[in-house]
């Protein structure tokens, strides 16, 4: 009786979920989204499976995801990643979590991308100006989940996101929800997440001021003034994702993710991941986006080793493009 109890309760919230998204899909308000950074998947394993990893994360790359997952049976988890991003940008991530136990679970992370300085040309000097700009993406944030029943966890995270161009800067606060629930039937996960849900940001620094003068006909002390830049929005992201064990034997382990995901900027994706350990410790990813032109297939490897209690993660994947360039993910989490 349990178990089909757990078969019908998994079946309830799987068609309410299906409905949520559904109908978020049909008040689309497409547009144009800033600090798109925010979307570069975090963690070799979670861009192996194509990003539907809202009920897969259960480490500290929870972080990124859903904050609701880094409730977990551990103690600490740290997560180390790097990314070359499209040839000429660099993606680096750090992330921390700490069970308090009765207390629920805290987290700390920090993803920056940022590129090498270029020389500045213009029309007049196109062999350079001797000046050199760059730019760099960040965000900074602290995150906080508990489980309110022994099945349902809930988490939440308050970060600090910062864009430079130059001297221009935008900065803001914006804020990540989700939720977590195990069901005992094949081992299911069911999550969800809503992420950078927060004000506008707007560009503003010294390269923005200029000397106006109000009259064309009588000259008069030129006024400094600003130039006004277009606020624009966060890339806001609501995901729902289910996890579910396909094999669960002592030498293979099989693992099938589906996640849908809705932005406020872009149309809805459907993404799909199936993850296999051999031996505990050998382990194959794959992962595709339906509805997504420019991201291809992607494909993983992993190799997890324990030391006493300690267990390190080494994780690649290789992510294909249609145009621009493919890009290859390196990470490595220590779970003690």
């Amino acid at each position: 009786m349990n178990h089909i109890n757990q078969i019908l309760k998994f079946k309830t919230i799987l068609i309410f979920s299906i409905l949520t998204v559904s109908l978020s899909a049909q008040n689309a308000n497409l547009g144009t989204a800033g600090a798109q950074f925010l979307k570069i998947p975090i963690g070799a394993r979670s861009a192996a499976l194509g990003g539907a990893v809202t009920g897969m994360s259960m480490d500290a790359t929870a972080l990124f995801w859903n904050p609701a997952g880094i409730i977990h049976n551990h103690t600490h988890a740290l997560h180390v990643s790097h990314i070359p991003w499209m040839t000429f940008f660099d993606v680096n991530a750090l992330a921390y979590t700490l069970n308090l136990k009765e207390q629920g679970a805290v987290g700390l992370y920090a993803r920056a991308l940022g590129m090498e300085k270029m020389e500045i040309t213009t029309e007049y000097e196109p062999e350079g100006t001797g000046e050199y700009f760059d730019s760099q993406d960040l965000e900074i944030g602290v995150s906080y989940a508990r489980k309110l029943i022994d099945q349902f966890s809930f988490g939440m995270t308050a970060k600090y996101i910062r864009q430079r161009i130059w001297n221009e800067v935008a900065s803001g606060i914006a804020f990540d929800f989700g939720t977590h629930y195990n069901i005992e039937f094949q081992n299911a996960s069911i999550a969800m997440s809503l992420r950078n849900f927060g004000p506008d940001l707007q560009m503003d620094g010294p390269d923005l001021l200029v000397f106006y003068d109000g009259s064309e006909d009588i000259p008069n002390r030129l006024i400094p003034s600003n130039m006004n830049t277009e606020a624009y929005p966060l890339p806001l992201t609501f995901q729902f994702g289910l996890g579910i064990d396909l094999v669960k034997a002592p030498f293979f382990h099989s693992r099938l993710a589906l996640d849908a995901i809705h932005y406020n900027d872009n149309d809805e994706q459907l993404l799909v991941g199936l993850e296999s350990t051999i031996a505990q410790r050998f382990i194959l990813r794959g992962g595709y986006r339906f509805n997504e032109t420019e991201q291809q297939p992607s494909l993983g490897v992993g190799l997890h080793q324990r030391i006493d209690k300690m267990v390190i993660k080494l994780d690649y994947a290789y992510v294909m493009h249609e145009y621009l360039g493919d890009t290859r993910f390196l990470s490595m989490d220590i779970i003690f």
